[in-house]
């Protein structure tokens, strides 16, 4: 009897134990599954959050970027009106320029109703403004008026920045026939120059009061005072008529002989960059000791942090900002037009058409090369503004 009641007792604890252990099997299952499904709302919901801060991020980008872009707009609109009023405004008449010799009164007034300078000056800076949005037609004025005009009508495609009834020709062509002059001039020059300033200001103020940083701050100062006029002629007699490595002057399409085109362009290079560098140099080696002298660079380097990582890494980013905005007011201003340079190497670029567009007394020329200069100037600013968001987080909060 004991035996059979020992036997049912031990069925009896084993029963428990395995109902425990299956009980404990499914808390277990539902802890998992629990588990399971946070995990999965946790990823859910990061991954939402995280899609969320990208769209927002992306928007408050686009609505910078509509901004300005729409005040880029606005401030072009009114230097062309400024513009208009500074050179179509004053005692010269155009149609007078441009009527030729002898001009009659009769002629003169065909020329003014074919150019459109009888009307009313606000009608004129209308049609402007107009013309560089939408376009327009020269010639209208006179078939209106009943005036019959040396020529047909002439059409002006978008964006229509004047017609040069000298070279007759629209402006906008001109321009676009020599910026392909000016662009490789600038940007090259302007790659060198940002390159040769930021490494040397760095290096010489990494290295204050040492040979190497007087030796730079002499050459700066040389190169800020020095003409370019001056560099340019003593570097054609250097390196093009007593040594002649390169050419004297003019230009070679880069379709035509990459390296003809090198070759043209090397020398205007290196002195269009030794000049703006010695400026860069100084803007450099000032932002750098600022930044050399402040708290978190001596935290760094008491740390143990190789001062080449504190500088490459810490310092040198916050002193490419400076160094950033300058350079594109510098290229934006170049692109429009290197004069000095491109007259001393004999380069017809933008610099060259408004000096003979001055010359000539060329006004629809002279207003829509300046007007083109304004634009690059503003497009630099733009981009500038939008590498500033990525350079600096601070920025993305103005």
């Amino acid at each position: 009897m004991r035996y059979k009641e020992n036997i049912s007792n031990s069925d009896t604890k084993n029963s428990n134990s395995s109902t425990k252990n299956i009980s404990n099997k499914q808390n277990v299952n539902n802890t998992q599954k629990k588990n399971m499904q946070q995990n999965i709302s946790n990823n859910s919901n990061n991954e939402s959050a995280k899609n969320s801060r990208i769209i927002s991020k992306t928007v408050d980008f686009l609505t910078f970027l509509i901004k300005r872009s729409a005040s880029a707009v606005l401030v072009l609109t009114l230097i062309a009106v400024v513009l208009f009023l500074i050179f179509f405004m004053l005692p010269a008449n155009p149609a007078q320029l441009a009527c030729g010799k002898p001009c009659t009164p009769e002629r003169l007034a065909r020329v003014s109703a074919f150019m459109g300078t009888d009307a009313p000056w606000y009608e004129q800076l209308g049609n402007y403004i107009r013309g560089i949005f939408f376009g327009r037609e020269f010639g209208t004025n006179s078939a209106s008026s009943g005036i019959s005009a040396a020529g047909a009508a002439i059409i002006c495609s978008s964006p229509c920045l004047g017609w040069s009834f000298t070279l007759n020709e629209p402006v906008t062509d001109l321009i676009m026939s020599r910026f392909a002059v000016t662009a490789s001039l600038a940007i090259g020059a302007a790659l060198l120059w940002v390159i040769i300033g930021v490494v040397t200001g760095v290096i010489s103020a990494s290295k204050e009061g040492s040979l190497f940083d007087r030796a730079v701050r002499a050459l700066s100062s040389v190169g800020i005072s020095s003409p370019a006029y001056l560099i340019g002629m003593l570097a054609i007699l250097a390196f093009a008529v007593y040594l002649p490595i390169f050419p004297t002057g003019g230009y070679v399409n880069f379709s035509d002989d990459p390296l003809g085109w090198l070759q043209h362009l090397l020398l205007p290079w290196i002195v269009l960059a030794l000049l703006n560098a010695a400026y860069y140099t100084r803007l450099t080696r000032a932002h750098m000791l600022d930044e050399l002298q402040q708290d978190y660079m001596r935290t760094a380097l008491a740390k143990g942090m190789p001062r080449t990582k504190v500088i490459t890494r810490h310092a040198l980013p916050n002193v490419m900002l400076p160094v950033l905005t300058m350079f594109g007011l510098d290229l934006g201003g170049l692109l429009g037009g290197a004069v000095i340079t491109e007259r001393v190497f004999s380069m017809q670029g933008l610099g060259s058409l408004l000096l003979d567009s001055v010359k000539n007394l060329d006004l629809q020329v002279l207003v829509g090369v300046t007007l083109f200069a304004a634009a690059l100037v503003i497009v630099a600013n733009l981009i500038v503004d939008i590498c500033y968001r990525f350079i600096d987080p601070r920025a993305a909060v103005c």
